[in-house]
């Protein structure tokens, strides 16, 4: 899956998917602007220690080269002015990954609308639908400039899975519907720049705060099966940059313009494996097993 020449934004890769998508994209040879608010010298309201330049160090040592610009994708002039500095520098943006998120610390739990802290669902809204739209508007004029582009919109979720079941709560639920909803209607205006567009989900993510929940490393996650035994089905956050990686070198990408689509799906298309090897498909698993009450057994689903 080779990408060299290419330019890549990961918009919101300071840690989690965007920053395995951000290290994916790098080993398959392309340039890669990763952005965030973290930094090693300023911490987002998340107050967490992974930072956007950790994730271009990531990128280089996969292959590729990563360049960490700090941005806060609610502030309009600061995305207008990282599409200037990408257009200066390289004249082309190739691949755009919507991955902005930074909604885990605001909702609650099975919380109807009118429980439901209402500053913190608007504000999770901010964070996880209008980083997405003011992104997509300032990058894709770059990105249609030349046919061929790939747009990925992030989200929790496909949308056949989204479409019949309640998500946590409204505000949650309203964001990752939104996200799978993006990545169709853009794909509308985009097909006719020849260019795609695609919404895509990982499965059960051992992110970060993931692991870091259930008191585990990427080494002994398995541990964490004792508290939840369906965390066998989890997968890191690398899986889903293959995805995406697979896509972008995919000269054929065009047939999925419009679609909604998973990181353990696209794994049984494309061929590519998570890092132990395996190929979690978590969204089937949710639906077959744990959502209709089977005891945790992945045999064949990853």
């Amino acid at each position: 899956m080779s990408l060299k020449g290419r330019v890549a934004l990961v918009a919101g890769a300071t840690r989690g998917a965007g920053r395995g998508i951000a290290i994916e994209l790098g080993a398959a040879g392309a340039t890669v602007y990763v952005t965030g608010r973290t930094t090693r010298t300023h911490r987002s309201e998340y107050d967490r220690p992974e930072t956007i330049e950790e994730t271009a160090e990531q990128v280089a040592a996969a292959g590729g080269e990563g360049i960490a610009v700090q941005v806060d994708h609610l502030v309009s002039h600061e995305v207008s002015d990282l599409i200037a500095r990408i257009r200066k520098a390289h004249g082309r943006l190739d691949i755009l990954v919507n991955d902005v998120w930074g909604g885990e610390k605001l909702f609650e739990w099975n919380k109807p609308v009118w429980e439901h802290d209402l500053d913190n669902g608007l504000r999770l809204l901010d964070l996880g639908v209008r980083t997405h739209l003011i992104t997509a508007h300032h990058a894709l004029p770059l990105m249609i400039e030349q046919p061929g582009g790939l747009l990925v919109e992030v989200t929790d979720g496909t949308a056949q899975y989204n479409a019949v079941n309640y998500r946590n709560n409204p505000f949650y639920d309203l964001a990752k519907i939104s996200v799978n909803r993006m990545g169709w209607v853009h794909a509308r205006d985009l097909e006719k720049h020849g260019a795609t567009s695609v919404s895509l989900t990982p499965g059960w993510l051992r992110s970060e705060m993931m692991l870091e929940a259930f008191g585990v490393t990427e080494d002994t996650w398995r541990d964490a099966t004792a508290q939840v035994p369906h965390f066998a089905i989890s997968e890191t956050p690398r899986f889903v940059g293959r995805a995406v990686a697979a896509l972008a070198s995919d000269p054929d990408r065009g047939r999925w313009n419009g679609q909604s689509l998973s990181s353990g799906g696209l794994a049984q298309i494309y061929g590519f494996t998570d890092l132990d090897g395996s190929q979690p498909d978590a969204w089937r698993y949710l639906v077959e097993v744990q959502d209709v009450g089977k005891p945790a057994d992945t045999t064949g689903y990853r």
